[in-house]
């Protein structure tokens, strides 16, 4: 029976053997050990904090950056393109065009020019690899006289080079190289020769992929480009279901506002080479516009700036940071740096991160990844919905990336950018550190071993002191101060040991008076018996009382007072009636539920049954008519009270989770309430129970009926005599 215990028996007699100079220096071993582990988990956890914070900054501040370039490019871009539209040149050029235009109706087309149409549109738009599908080249066709003639004439690829033109000598038919001058004889020819040489420095100086003069039938009277869309109808063409610029040229038209500007979002254009965006204004006189200018804004010149022009590296972006722009669709507005970088490994990881393989497919056949790859990640999501922060998140590459993300305010388009690194780069200066706090707390651990080793002898009486210090800690005694009596470690830790007690004092000292204050607070929500069913941790506390008068009381006149008063002079008279009101509850033994701006509900007999309660309540009416006179004849006001009182059952308890109100419910509360409502004169108001029960003592006059459900209820008026 006795041989369990001989092991530990004999660990205790060998201890009891050993110096306390040895227990202490094991002792002091591995407090060093701990104390080296402690410092050095709390500086791995600060200098992470530190590092972190500051990767998170540099991110940041990055997308600000870029935020502040997007909206300052767009801005420019705006009043550019407000300065344009206003200019006379402008102006001029609408008029001759439009002219021009409405007189190429009837003109005549050679039947090689018409070939020449069918064969270019034909090997234009028969590859539909960019779309996806197929095209139905026949309803892209021009259909009208001013369409083909110009186009025949005009658009690089069609138009028969002209010998001798400067802009042909290149002998290229297929690109952008259009001539000034197609020397055809007609006016539009002639308003072309003298005005796109300024739209075509206009569309190289800003970098625009076109501009178009549009008339007020929505034809387009000019283009710099020349493309297909020279002289189709933006709302009838075959070009009108391609973008919003269909439905922003009938806005600007509407507005009769030379000054009004309207963007679009990027959207497939089939003229042009990319995504495109419109940059829509009027042109023409104050209130009568003749047209609008509509700008081409290309996805490439949004990219430049969102990509750095591929310099990455050198703006602090590293080898996998990049920023990019999101669409209210959750699809890019701008390339993904690891696409432009290299298309294969974009290919491999997206798939990988879930997106499907047609759609990166997609992106390599289009050359982009904007308006096909979707950033459904919870950074783009926050964004959309118009909030700004940071956080650590799986990305469309399916990589843990530092994300800093911020809606982007454009002229209404609902962007959202986003900054991004991954977590493996932007981390790495983390590991570093981790790897280096690891040698130094190892050698702070071996020195404090031999340190202890040799000035053990030194520390018994300090480390007795202190020993003696924390128990008395342990057991409550915070107020204590042990002497210090040296400079040294011991020292320092003797004063260490000192700022803890008096700290530690102070916070005891701090929770005693808030569970003080708690307990008072409960005290004043609630009656003792629900605080204590509260504090027990029941969730759910109701009560019911069969014989409970309830009273409805607020001050009529507070509002228009509160409309003379400042807002400190009306809360002093709300809160000193509320504390006569109180005064007069308790003499009473009226029990306040709850009050407001100029509310108050009571009861008697709710959490102390009382066979008067009905009289009670009465009498606390009365003492509360008596409380607003006194302040009247004071104070030279005219506030009164309305008052309503019932009796019957209730049911009490407390009401919603994280704010917690103690309330009662029920018929007799209903009543109550409906009384309340259905009475706008001041006065004591009594439902039938009251009447019955006071009716002997007090004096009450008929004051009509109210229909609650389907009963009729009849009402008393307290006379005033009585009151």
């Amino acid at each position: 029976m006795s041989a369990p215990n001989t092991q530990p028996r004999a660990r205790r007699r060998l201890l009891s053997r050993v110096g306390i100079q040895s227990k202490l220096l094991l002792m002091i071993l591995v407090m060093s050990v701990l104390a080296a582990l402690t410092a050095g988990g709390i500086g791995f956890q600060s200098g992470r904090s530190s590092l972190r914070e500051a990767v998170f900054e540099r991110l940041t501040g990055i997308r600000e950056v870029q935020s502040r370039t997007v909206e300052g490019r767009w801005e420019d871009i705006r009043n550019s393109v407000l300065n344009t539209a206003a200019n006379d040149t402008s102006l001029s050029a609408m008029g001759a065009f439009t002219a021009g235009f409405d007189r190429l109706a009837d003109a005549t087309i050679t039947g090689a020019q018409s070939k020449a149409i069918d064969t270019f549109y034909a090997a234009r738009f028969a590859d539909a690899s960019d779309t996806g599908g197929t095209i139905d080249v026949n309803a892209l066709l021009p259909t009208s006289n001013a369409q083909m003639y110009l186009q025949a004439f005009y658009t690089p690829g069609i138009a028969a080079p002209k010998a001798g033109s400067p802009a042909n000598n290149t002998g290229d038919t297929t690109g952008d190289v259009t001539v000034a001058d197609a020397g055809d004889g007609s006016s539009w020819s002639a308003a072309n020769a003298r005005y796109d040489p300024y739209f075509q420095r206009l569309v190289e100086r800003s970098g625009f992929a076109d501009v178009l003069l549009i008339d007020t039938d929505g034809d387009v009277v000019y283009t710099a480009k020349k493309r297909t869309d020279l002289a189709t109808n933006i709302l009838t063409g075959p070009y009108r279901g391609e973008t919003a610029l269909a439905e922003t040229f009938r806005r600007a038209m509407s507005t009769n506002d030379i000054g009004y500007v309207e963007s679009t979002d990027f959207a497939r254009y089939l003229p042009a080479a990319e995504p495109t965006s419109w940059i829509v204004t009027p042109i023409g006189p104050v209130g009568r516009p003749t047209g609008a200018l509509a700008v081409q804004f290309p996805m490439s010149l949004l990219n430049r700036v969102m990509t750095f022009d591929r310099e990455w590296v050198q703006v602090g972006m590293g080898e996998t940071g990049e920023t990019f722009l999101i669409g209210p669709d959750s699809l890019m507005r701008s390339d993904s740096r690891l696409f432009l970088e290299d298309p294969d490994a974009y290919r491999r990881a997206v798939i990988a991160a879930g997106t499907p393989a047609d759609v990166a497919d997609k992106a390599i056949r289009l050359g982009t990844t904007v308006l096909v790859q979707k950033v459904g990640t919870a950074a783009s999501e926050a964004a959309q919905r118009g909030d700004t922060g940071t956080l650590i998140n799986t990305d469309y590459l399916g990589r843990r990336a530092l994300v800093a993300y911020a809606p982007l305010d454009i002229a209404g388009l609902r962007w959202a950018i986003v900054a991004t690194a991954d977590s493996a780069e932007a981390f790495a200066p983390e590991r570093q550190f981790a790897q280096r706090l690891v040698r130094s707390t190892a050698g702070i651990i071996f020195i404090a071993c031999l340190a202890s080793a040799l000035w053990s002898r030194m520390f018994i009486r300090p480390i007795r002191r202190l020993e003696d210090g924390a128990r008395r800690i342990s057991a409550g005694e915070y107020d204590i101060a042990l002497p210090v009596e040296s400079r040294d470690e011991f020292g320092q830790l003797t004063a260490a040991f000192n700022t803890m007690s008096r700290n530690l004092a102070v916070k005891d000292q701090l929770l005693t008076e808030q569970r003080a204050e708690n307990e008072r607070l409960l005290r004043s929500l609630m009656p003792n018996t629900v605080m204590q069913r509260y504090r027990d941790g029941e969730q759910t506390i109701a009560e019911e009382h069969q014989d409970v008068s309830v009273i409805f009381a607020d001050v009529v006149g507070l509002d228009d007072l509160a409309g003379e008063l400042d807002a400190e002079e009306i809360l002093s008279i709300i809160n000193n009636l509320a504390t006569e009101f109180d005064r007069a509850a308790d003499d009473l033994g009226v029990e306040r539920v709850r009050n407001t701006y100029n509310g108050y509900l009571a009861s008697c007999g709710l959490t102390i049954p009382r066979l008067d309660n009905a009289a009670r309540t009465v009498d606390f009416a009365v003492a509360m008519q008596r409380i607003v006179d006194r302040y009247n004849a004071e104070n030279d006001q005219r506030i009164a009270l309305r008052a309503v009182i019932n009796n019957g059952a209730v049911t009490s308890g407390l009401v919603g989770q994280a704010g917690l109100v103690y309330d009662m419910w029920g018929t007799a509360v209903n009543l109550a309430s409906a009384i309340r409502r259905s009475t706008a004169k001041p006065g004591v108001y009594v439902a039938v129970g009251v009447y019955e029960a006071t009716r002997d003592s007090r004096r009450y006059l008929p004051a009509g009926t109210i229909t609650v459900g389907d009963r009729e209820e009849s009402i008393w008026l307290l006379a005033e005599d009585d009151s």
